[in-house]
């Protein structure tokens, strides 16, 4: 990949993306990892962005909590709300990447940053802060994992059936750091059916806000191998193109 920026002045994919990171309790984690990914620590990362994807500006948001897999730290995403219709299908069907249309307000005005993402008719994230200091930057070129799941349950339903079992995908990325500023302010989790971060994984207390510019180097995809197909049955049934548990696709009871 070229030096080139990541954008020209006045684009809006590109911009900084917001992470938001928290812990949670201890507890709440382990239940939400397929059998086999190891819990890492109670933090869970919430992350605003707008990028390229498929030739135009991309809005979304992340929730992804530390795991590892293998002995290989990184972390596991639950979910990836996005704007654009034409990324949801082939990006879970390619890849097993986690997407679903959800409305995404991201903005910066001055030193003045706002976020908020709806779903099936739930605000179920908001962020409102300011620009407090610039951050401390990574030197060098660093590499990230991130996990998602692959699989198809067999035609017809057919209990502990699949036409394509369980595996583990990792993402490889590798980044530079460009810029970073530190954040002052509040994240708000509210209760959704759909997007349950408030009801799985409340905040106990927010360890960093941040608008983070980096540049991405390289990004590989791999399948990183089989998970137990029998244990991660439970885990199958998630709610629509998410990881949160679901039944038949919607909310849980």
């Amino acid at each position: 990949m070229s030096d080139a920026p990541m954008s020209r002045p006045g684009e809006t994919a590109g911009w900084p993306k917001l992470v938001v990171k928290y812990t949670t309790d201890e507890a709440n984690i382990a239940p939400l990892l397929p059998p086999g990914l190891q819990a890492l620590d109670p933090t869970v990362t919430v992350g605003v962005y707008c990028i390229p994807v498929l030739n135009e500006p991309e809005f979304g948001i992340s929730v992804k909590i530390a795991a590892s897999w293998n002995g290989v730290e990184g972390q596991y995403n639950l979910g990836m709300g996005i704007d654009q219709e034409a990324a949801v299908h082939i990006s879970g069907e390619l890849n097993g990447q986690p997407k679903f249309l959800c409305d995404i307000d991201f903005f910066r005005l001055g030193d003045t940053v706002g976020a908020r993402a709806t779903h099936q008719g739930y605000t179920f994230v908001e962020y409102s802060g300011s620009v407090a200091s610039e951050g401390d930057l990574v030197a060098g070129d660093f590499t990230e994992h991130e996990w998602w799941t692959k699989y198809s349950r067999a035609i017809g339903g057919a209990a502990k059936e699949y036409d394509f079992a369980p595996v583990v995908v990792d993402v490889a990325t590798t980044f530079e750091q460009k810029h970073i500023e530190n954040l002052d302010g509040d994240l708000l989790l509210r209760d959704s059916p759909w997007d349950p971060v408030a009801r799985y994984l409340p905040v106990n207390e927010v360890v960093s806000a941040q608008l983070v510019t980096h540049q991405a180097k390289a990004r590989v995809i791999t399948n990183a191998g089989p998970l137990d197909p029998d244990a991660f049955w439970p885990h199958a049934d998630v709610i629509g193109g998410s990881r949160w548990p679901g039944d038949r696709g919607g909310p849980r009871a």
